[in-house]
Formats: structure tokens, C-alpha cells, sequence
């Protein structure tokens, strides 16, 4: 008898411990999340009036051009994303949304967008919203995931790589993170 309640506490004092280490220490957190991360490369080809539209014009600010649109235009787009700089490689997604330009000069907007990949046995979307300039690398919060990147956390990095008339080339490194409790989330 007083084997078996040892056993009992024994077991307790492992669950409860195994609770405490889950929930306060983010140094065992940060160390198995960092067995589950991953980072895609891809490239955004952005063509004006082919991909993306601009579908409200601003009333102020500075002149609509490659780089630029005057404060308070949207523009929305839906663009391929290939595996090299190249827009004739092989297609591995699409990333779609609008942004809104918020600045006077034309070269801050706000942009919210769904980045849909099928790449290296990975299917499924993340979504992005966060500040973003024209002409500089500019890096968006991951807010949400679907399919296989259901609860992931982390952060798109994108950088402008060619700017050639209505074309525009970006560079996207995606920085995905599958923390620790997603193996005990629910699956919708």
C-alpha cells in the first residue's frame, strides 16, 4: 500500500513539475521550438495593372509613379511566387492583399496579405500584417496559419530586389516557428 501511493505522488510530482517547465521557463520553450522552425526563400513578382491594381487613388500627396502613390490609395494584388528571381521558375505560391498608403511622400503603407505556399512537402498559408516601405526591406509579423502552418508564430522579411517600369521583383525570406503546444491544439 504505501508503494503504490508513493508511485501516485512520484507521478504528481512529475506532472506537476512537467506543468511548471511548460508554462513558466522559456528557456526549455525557446529550445524545443527551435527544433521545429523552418525558413522559405521565395520571390514576389508584382505587375502593375497585370497583378495588382490600384483600386481607390489617394486625393493628396505625392504623384502616383513606380514606387510611389498618394496618401490614402489602396492597391490590391494577387502575385506568383517563384523559386528564384527569375518570373519564368517554378511557381511555389501566391501571396494576395491590398495595401494602404499612410504617408505623405507616398512610400509607407499598411499592408495585410495571405501568403499561400506549397513548397518542400509544406501546404497550406500564413498571414501577414505590419508597416511596409516602398523602396527599403521592410518585415511583417506572422498573424495566422492554415494547414500545415496552423499555429505557427514568426515573421516575413521583404526586400525590393528589381524595380524594372510597371514590374516589380521582391525578395520574401519566410521565418516560420511551430511552438511547443501545437502538438496538443486542436485541429479544425
Amino acid at each position: 500500500m504505501a508503494t503504490s501511493t508513493i508511485i501516485v505522488l512520484l507521478c504528481l510530482i512529475t506532472c506537476f513539475v512537467h506543468q511548471l517547465q511548460f508554462q513558466f521557463s522559456p528557456v526549455w520553450a525557446a529550445t524545443t521550438m527551435a527544433d521545429k522552425s523552418e525558413i522559405f526563400t521565395v520571390y514576389q513578382h508584382d505587375h502593375l495593372n497585370e497583378t495588382g491594381y490600384a483600386v481607390v487613388t489617394g486625393p493628396a500627396g505625392a504623384p502616383f509613379s513606380d514606387t510611389t502613390r498618394p496618401f490614402g490609395t489602396i492597391y490590391v494584388f494577387r502575385d506568383d511566387l517563384t523559386l528564384h528571381n527569375d518570373s519564368s521558375s517554378a511557381v511555389v505560391g501566391v501571396i494576395e492583399g491590398s495595401s494602404t498608403t499612410t504617408s505623405f511622400d507616398g512610400l509607407r503603407n499598411l499592408l495585410a496579405a495571405k501568403i499561400t505556399l506549397h513548397h518542400r512537402g509544406y501546404r497550406g498559408s500564413v498571414s501577414v500584417l505590419g508597416g511596409t516601405h516602398n523602396t527599403k526591406p521592410s518585415v511583417y509579423p506572422v498573424v495566422g496559419g492554415t494547414g500545415d502552418f496552423l499555429y505557427t508564430v514568426g515573421y516575413v522579411r521583404q526586400s525590393p530586389v528589381d524595380s524594372d517600369g510597371p514590374r516589380v521583383t521582391y525578395k520574401l525570406q519566410i521565418n516560420l516557428y511551430w511552438p511547443p503546444y501545437v502538438k496538443f491544439a486542436p485541429v479544425p
